[in-house]
This record gives C-alpha cells, structure tokens and sequence, in this order.
C-alpha cells in the first residue's frame, strides 16, 4: 500500500522548513531523514526494492515543496510525471534503520528535468536513483523553460553531461518492447 500519510507527514514538514527560511532552490540538495520500518521490508528482512523507489517519492516531493515547485503545481494546476529511471543498490537498509535521503537535480533539457537521489544509512549509500521527470499540463510535459521562469530562475542552465549525458543517450537506444 502507498504510504500516503507519510507522503502527507514529508508535505507537512517540508512546508514548515519553509516557512523557517530553510527553502530550497533548484541549485540545492534537499535532504530528509526517516526510519525503515516493519512495512517497508521484505520477507529477507531488508527495504525491498519497490518500497525504495516508493520513498524516493517523498524526497521529490519535499524538495518540490521547499524549492517553491509545490506552490506553482497548485497555482498553474500543473502535475509531475516520471519518465524513466535506473536504480543502483549497495547496501541493504534493515528495518528500524535511520536512513537519510538526498535530492538534486543534476541536469535538465528543453522538457526533461534529471534528478538523482540517494539513500544512506550511518554515512553509506545503500542506493541511488537517476530519474527522468517532467512538469505536465493537462496531460503533456511542459517546457523546463516554463518552469524555470515560474520558480524566477530563467536564467540557470544545467545542461546534462556525464554519466547523464550518457545514460539519456544509452535509454534513447533502448527498444520499447513488442506488442505480442
């Protein structure tokens, strides 16, 4: 099941961060911290692999919230969409761990925003996430012009280089499987 009141739990918090002075611009690392709990694992005793990508969830959010994202959703009725993503796992997060989760954007592109995140226990990475994800309107991703110039940033630029560059280019190679 979705963890919804732990999704409204991070809306909650993040809005309070805010309202504190600790929001966040599209240049920053939200951060937020949580425990694994017994609902969060699988029969092998760790968080399974679905549930990481679930969470990974509630630290977009937070950081669309703290970045002033989550206000121009509501105010411009847009919405969020993940378009693809690749996950990486390292070390296993048992339950009752504390896990500390970060957020950033490490590029973006005419339509696609390029997001990585990461899960940490007592300093390690147990696993990273590169996401693509959009701003939609009635349906269609937007441009990230758009969005820029609604958060007052129209001038940042972060084109994708590196291990993102090469993994757009790597996805865009990839068949869609067969109908059949």
């Amino acid at each position: 099941m979705y963890p919804f009141i732990r999704y409204t739990s991070t809306i909650i918090k993040a809005a309070i961060e805010v309202k504190k002075g600790n929001a966040l611009t599209f240049k920053d690392t939200g951060e937020i911290h949580f425990y694994c709990r017994l609902s969060d694992i699988d029969n092998f005793l760790e968080m399974n692999n679905g549930r990481v990508l679930t969470l990974y969830d509630m630290g977009r959010t937070d950081f669309a919230v703290r970045s002033g994202l989550g206000t121009q959703l509501l105010k411009q009725r847009w919405g969020l969409v993940v378009a693809g993503s690749t996950i990486q796992y390292r070390k296993r997060i048992r339950a009752f761990d504390k896990v500390t989760m970060k957020t950033h954007i490490v590029g973006f592109d005419e339509r696609w925003i390029y997001i990585e995140q990461s899960m940490w226990v007592k300093g390690k990475a147990c696993s990273s996430a590169l996401l693509r994800t959009g701003v939609t309107e009635k349906g269609k991703v937007i441009a990230t012009a758009r969005v820029l110039e609604s958060l007052g940033q129209a001038d940042w630029e972060l084109p994708p280089t590196g291990y993102v560059a090469e993994w757009i280019i790597s996805d865009s190679d990839r068949p869609w499987p067969p109908v059949g």
